[in-house]
């Protein structure tokens, strides 16, 4: 087990599905402030499905990339500022955007079996001096070997870093650690995990991959994410502490942000019914919230929706097709 991890906390970017992307500029300024006084080295920003992210169909943000970038900016010292961008959601004028307040580091999230789509993206960032991270959402749905060559396309176009992203929370350990073994194996960059927690394994699969050569996690305070939510900060700290592991952060300084956090939270991130189904089904996270909407609407069980659209390997960006499902569960009922 290596001695020192980065930890990238995401808490204002995923953690904005666990309240409807409804933070506003000054709780994120706030929540930047204590995560930077911590000595968290990396914080993303920004709508939950990053850049460009507040529509219709991912829900519209408080604010406006610009307005959370900027306060967030505005309050950090020493933290680095890092985006999502993911290619047909987010734009290089989006990243051109996020540029002018700072932003060092960016993370082209693409499906797992789709890296080529964030060529471009990738070039563009290195173009400009910023730290550039292949991110590969939904790894579950493909084997070690085809992640392991998805990553190798992200090397080839300048990458500085690989992510190997549970975004259903469908994994477990060995699961995770033959994904990162395999892009260890045939890339010579430093790998990262990011992983969710809806079969209550975030932080067992992050030591999993740390054991397996992880180089970089992510965490969120209070857990906050979409679906279940990532691994808990400060639980995680706690833990890389007791294992002699060093991260940087403070462990009080942490545990005081978030409380700071329980104030602003809609609800606790629980391990909710409709949260188990999407790890279980391997479905992706941010599907939850236009599932119970749909379940309410057709009179449906949202687990059945979620259930169904994991068998039928949905990604990312088909939030259309839970319609689809809710009504044809809907006639099935009636039948």
């Amino acid at each position: 087990m290596m001695k020192k991890i980065r930890i990238i906390d995401a808490t204002l970017r995923d953690g904005m599905h666990a309240v409807s992307h409804q933070l506003t500029p000054e709780q994120m300024a706030q929540i930047a402030t204590g995560l930077d006084a911590a000595g968290v080295g990396t914080i993303e920003v920004g709508h939950g499905d990053g850049l460009g992210g507040s529509s219709m169909q991912y829900g519209f943000a408080r604010a406006s990339d610009k307005a959370y970038l900027a306060a967030v900016a505005s309050a950090i010292k020493n933290t680095r500022l890092d985006v999502l961008l993911i290619p047909g959601i987010g734009t290089i004028e989006h990243l051109e955007e996020a540029m002018e307040y700072g932003v060092r580091t960016v993370r082209v999230a693409t499906h797992v079996t789709e890296a080529d789509v964030g060529e471009q993206h990738i070039g563009f960032a290195k173009k400009h001096g910023l730290e550039a991270v292949g991110f590969l959402m939904m790894a579950h749905m493909a084997p070690p070997g085809k992640v392991a060559e998805q990553a190798k396309l992200f090397e080839s176009y300048g990458a500085d870093m690989i992510y190997v992203t549970d975004s259903a929370g469908a994994m477990v350990p060995a699961d995770v650690a033959a994904r990162i073994r395999a892009v260890r194996e045939a890339v010579k960059l430093p790998i990262g995990f990011h992983g969710h927690n809806n079969l209550g394994l975030a932080i067992g699969n992050t030591l999993a991959a740390i054991e397996a050569g992880a180089e970089s996690v992510d965490a969120c305070l209070r857990g906050l994410g979409a679906g279940a939510g990532n691994a808990q900060l400060e639980v995680l700290v706690a833990v890389l502490n007791k294992m002699g592991v060093e991260t940087g952060i403070d462990l009080y300084k942490a545990m005081d942000i978030g409380e700071v956090l329980d104030g602003i939270m809609h609800r606790p991130q629980i391990i909710s019914n409709e949260a188990l189904a999407i790890g279980y089904a391997g479905a992706y996270g941010s599907f939850m919230l236009h599932a119970r909407r749909a379940a309410e609407k057709f009179g449906v069980d949202a687990r059945d929706i979620l259930i169904e659209m994991g068998r039928r390997k949905t990604v990312g960006g088909q939030e259309d097709l839970i319609l689809d499902v809710a009504i044809d569960l809907a006639k099935a009922k009636q039948a």
